[in-house]
């Protein structure tokens, strides 16, 4: 099928001019500037159907010419600023939507019944000026730079909203996309640029139903389905993209909002990143990936402190402070531990909302995907009779069953102190656990389903239980650098808190590990 490989990046309105001046843009242009109004119309049910199924359709003017284009969900390609879809177009007439040629297209069944379920209708439009340059790159790779201003607009509750349009798209027409992510790479060092996930369809439904623009909602890590004969250097780049894409994603809802969810999803994200790009490495060591990989674990850092400030004042400190109500001294103790863990938090708040604003952040994700694009991570395949073994060329299931058993065999190496353990002991077993369960998740999609299935759910309990108990512990050690140990009563509080709650977990423990001891290997062929 005909594939729209783009890249999107918002854009400072007031920066266009010098985007256009940019050396690296002025360095691949390979014509003249063309400028152009575009106005579009999309349409849908009136329950979203098709903006639920990915697809969006539209009805555009260009200049004088009418042109109707579909476009399907994202393809596995995806991620990381990188917009990869399905697209079909046609000219028209007129401004008329015409179903006829809807039926060739690989959405004909969901077009159906759309039109059964009621009319298609327009749901909301965008017009904006788009200033295109065509570019052309030293390994003749061809692409389009435009630069859209303008706006959306859609009515909800008999009310006209409209959001603005800033964004730079560069458009692959032939060649290497890595070239989009070094040209993005440039511009974001010296211009205000962010990756951009949502499209100006995502948006606009966004718009239509009432929802902040672009902010939406916190968004969780997303399961791939691999292809079953992905090879593992693939497989991986899939992996990367998609946590990627988790981490910008929830990057304007962090900075913009202060719901607590956005730190956690994104931190979420960046682990899992650290776990996938820490599979590359052996096979792939370069100067770009240990860049990469020193970046993410920056940004780790910083979410791993707020994360921590929010679970301490949020999910610890109340439930304390409710069973010590009745103890003047050691409420009055508590209350003032809170006072200074809250400023504490508000710091690391700050500081993570800082460090996903920056151009730092920026740099990351797009060195991110200019790895992902990047043939075999930029490794040659080995020649013929070559000692090392072509592992990234290998199948992804091969490499997948092998990784399991190992890091199964180190959780398994933890199980004697698992429930009797000391808080170390179980600390690494905790690390075991985690390590297993994203490697698990990552590569569910090559095997059986319904014994990846158990087998996860059954991890997740243990990893669940030792995360709880590592909360606690987090939890004492927060008290103290909150100055908690100068206060006796708040001290004793929390000590005592932390000491009932990883006794009262081992019960949980001792259960959610034996379950897990019968769980069968999914990754095992009978």
């Amino acid at each position: 099928m005909p594939t729209e490989i783009e890249l999107k990046l918002a854009l400072d309105p007031t920066a266009a001019a010098a985007l256009v001046r940019h050396p690296a843009v002025q360095a691949s242009r390979r014509g003249r500037t063309r400028t152009e109004r575009v106005a579009s119309s999309y349409y849908d049910t009136a329950d979203s159907l098709l903006a639920r199924a990915g697809v969006a359709l539209r009805v555009r003017r260009i200049g004088r010419r009418w042109v109707q284009t579909i476009k399907g969900p994202p393809e596995p390609d995806a991620g990381a600023g990188l917009h990869a879809r399905a697209e079909f177009e046609w000219p028209l007439s007129r401004s008329a939507l015409d179903l006829a040629p809807l039926s060739a297209t690989p959405w004909r069944k969901l077009i159906d019944k759309a039109t059964k379920r009621g009319r298609l209708g327009r749901c909301f439009t965008t017009d904006f000026l788009r200033r295109t340059i065509p570019l052309r790159f030293p390994d003749g790779t061809l692409a389009e730079l435009c630069i859209d201003q303008g706006r959306i607009t859609a009515q909800r509750d008999g009310r006209t909203r409209r959001v603005p349009i800033a964004e730079i798209e560069i458009e692959l027409e032939s060649g290497a996309a890595a070239n989009l992510f070094g040209l993005a790479l440039q511009l974001a060092a010296d211009l205000p640029v962010r990756v951009l996930t949502a499209s100006k369809a995502e948006r606009g439904h966004a718009l239509m139903c009432g929802e902040r623009d672009i902010v939406g909602t916190p968004v969780k890590a997303r399961s791939v389905a691999l292809a079953g004969d992905a090879n593992t250097s693939g497989a991986l780049s899939t992996l990367v993209r998609e946590c990627l894409q988790q981490i910008a994603a929830n990057a304007p809802g962090l900075v913009e909002d202060n719901d607590p969810e956005w730190v956690h999803q994104m931190r979420i994200g960046t682990r899992r990143l650290r776990s996938c790009l820490s599979l590359v490495r052996p096979y792939a060591s370069s100067a770009a990936l240990d860049n990469v990989l020193a970046e993410t674990k920056w940004l780790a850092g910083v979410l791993g402190s707020a994360r921590d400030w929010d679970v301490f004042v949020r999910e610890t400190l109340p439930p304390l402070a409710a069973g010590v109500a009745q103890d003047a001294a050691t409420a009055a103790g508590l209350k003032r531990l809170r006072a200074r863990a809250e400023a504490r938090r508000r710091v690391a708040r700050t500081a993570a909302k800082s460090a996903v604003g920056s151009a730092r952040f920026q740099c990351l994700l797009l060195s991110g995907g200019l790895l992902c694009a990047t043939p075999r991570f930029g490794t040659d395949i080995p020649a013929a009779g070559d000692e090392h073994a072509d592992v990234l060329g290998d199948r992804a299931d091969t490499f997948a069953a092998a990784l399991l058993a190992r890091r199964q065999r180190k959780l398994d190496a933890h199980s004697a102190t698992l429930v009797r353990g000391t808080p170390e002991e179980r600390h690494a077993a905790r690390i075991a656990a985690k390590r297993l369960r994203y490697v698990a998740e990552f590569f569910v999609s090559l095997f059986p389903k319904r014994r990846g299935k158990a087998y996860l759910k059954a991890l997740a309990a243990v990893q669940d239980v030792l995360g709880r108990m590592n909360d606690a512990a987090t939890a004492l050690r927060l008290a103290n650098e909150s100055g908690g140990a100068k206060d006796d009563s708040a001290a004793g509080a929390v000590r005592g808190w932390v000491a009932a709650h990883a006794a009262a977990l081992e019960p949980d423990l001792a259960s959610v590990s034996r379950r897990f001891a019968d769980a069968k290997p999914f990754w095992v062929r009978n």
